[in-house]
């Protein structure tokens, strides 16, 4: 019985068995002291290839080759994922915060394979998939930094969510943010306006006033000249 897998793409070397023994003289290096064969379930027809310390540069197609008279061969995808951390999300600018001004929240999770998909909600369960912008970056073992940036417009105690989805695993980590009426300040400017505006308000209220006291003098001592002229 000759047992033998491939990499199907390149053809490499992953395992071979023949002669009751594994043949490993061709292996490729970045499987050496990695693999083995079921050798107590050959003779049952277990010619499953065991493969440790998975890493993301395993992932692709595999092959298998069994010859007991004749050879047949049958090919596999194998698929890797990770897990990812638990999303944090921040919020930047943190302070100085005023109605109206854009915020960025940043939601980040990390180690995890493959790609996430990013949701992005508000309070009340809106979608705002389409105002974020998202980026991965890999580390040296392939495994993914997962950084999904939102940008809204300011408004006091509003709740936001970033929910991100391993589409292999199922695996749904959720984060969440409120910002707070504490953190909204007035804007001076604004405060000015209204402060200036009332005070012009005061002074034009003061200034009609007067006028109308002087008319309604006047009104009176013309009306006490006419009566002394009728006497």
């Amino acid at each position: 019985m000759t047992v033998f897998w491939q990499l199907t793409d390149t053809k490499r070397s992953v395992h071979g068995y023949t002669e009751g023994r594994d043949q490993l003289v061709d292996q490729t290096e970045a499987f050496a002291n990695r693999t083995s064969l079921f050798a107590s379930q050959l003779g049952l027809g277990n010619a499953s290839l065991l493969l440790k310390k998975v890493g993301v540069a395993d992932e692709g197609s595999y092959t298998c080759f069994v010859r007991v008279q004749d050879y047949d061969s049958a090919a596999l995808l194998l698929q890797v994922a990770a897990f990812y951390s638990k999303p944090v999300v921040t919020l930047e600018p943190e302070s100085n915060l005023r109605p109206g001004d854009k915020v960025a929240l940043t939601c980040m999770a990390y180690g995890g394979y493959p790609q996430a998909d990013v949701i992005w909600q508000d309070g009340s369960g809106r979608n705002l998939t389409d105002n974020i912008t998202n980026s991965v970056v890999a580390n040296e073992e392939g495994l993914f930094t997962m950084t999904s940036v939102l940008s809204v417009v300011l408004e006091p105690n509003s709740t936001y969510s970033c929910q991100m989805i391993n589409p292999l695993l199922g695996e749904e980590g959720n984060a969440f943010v409120t910002i707070t009426g504490q953190n909204v300040t007035f804007p001076p400017v604004a405060l000015w306006v209204t402060v200036g505006l009332a005070v012009c308000l005061f002074v034009l209220l003061i200034a009609l006033a007067a006028v109308c006291r002087r008319k309604i003098k006047e009104s009176c001592e013309e009306a006490r000249r006419e009566g002394k002229e009728k006497q």
